[in-house]
């Protein structure tokens, strides 16, 4: 996908700089036209002429030196210090959550599937009911009760992985209908994803990017 800068909102900063004048902070919105280009800009224009562009918030603006702030107002630390709790809780890697809220709702906590999963670690009605998560979209709630489900899944299937991981997207009684990861596309692209994240988060160390 290509992507494009509003060129102007740059030059301006850029001139202000230059002056010696600090722009104010803004946020950053997010575009993209009928030919799949993706505009940003810090001044979104919500009637545009001739083509009415939609913009949606991205992140805020970061300079150096600042923590980064994610679009539901939590520091990125906050994110690392609510998984490390949950992790030490259930006894599970930190990677692993990580992996799993990638793969999930790439870190977006107000995520709703065609299916019904809401939120961080995308947790479906019953089974927010099941671990008492009163406000799935609530990170620290829905990371617990996550949490909470990973670790069940893995004691079931005895702390085999991949079947875990089958289970929390497809459902526990799929994996033993079907003696192992069921034959689902989106299953097993599911498994492999999650996998691969948890690699790099093996590697990366406290990102939760």
């Amino acid at each position: 996908m290509r992507v494009r800068t509003g060129i102007a909102v740059l030059a301006s900063a850029i001139m202000l700089l230059l002056l010696g004048i600090s722009p104010a902070r803004a946020d950053i919105y997010r575009s993209v036209d009928a030919n799949g280009v993706v505009h940003f800009t810090n001044a979104p224009q919500y009637t545009e002429k001739p083509n009415k562009r939609s913009w949606a918030f991205y992140r805020k603006e970061i300079r150096p030196g600042e923590s980064r702030v994610r679009p539901d107002g939590l520091l990125a630390h906050s994110y690392r210090d609510i998984i490390r709790q949950n992790a030490r809780a259930y006894r599970l890697e930190e990677a692993l959550v990580k992996a799993v809220i990638k793969a999930e709702s790439n870190y977006n906590p107000q995520s709703l599937s065609n299916k019904g999963a809401q939120g961080l670690m995308q947790l479906i009605p019953d089974t927010a009911r099941l671990m008492n998560v009163e406000d799935p979209f609530n990170p620290a709630e829905n990371i617990r009760g996550g949490s909470n489900y990973l670790r069940l899944m893995l004691d079931q299937f005895n702390g085999n992985l991949d079947l875990a991981l089958a289970a929390y997207n497809a459902g526990p009684n799929a994996v033993q209908r079907h003696g192992g990861i069921p034959p689902y596309e989106e299953t097993r692209n599911y498994v492999q994803r999650v996998r691969r994240y948890l690699e790099h988060y093996r590697r990366s160390g406290d990102t939760v990017l």
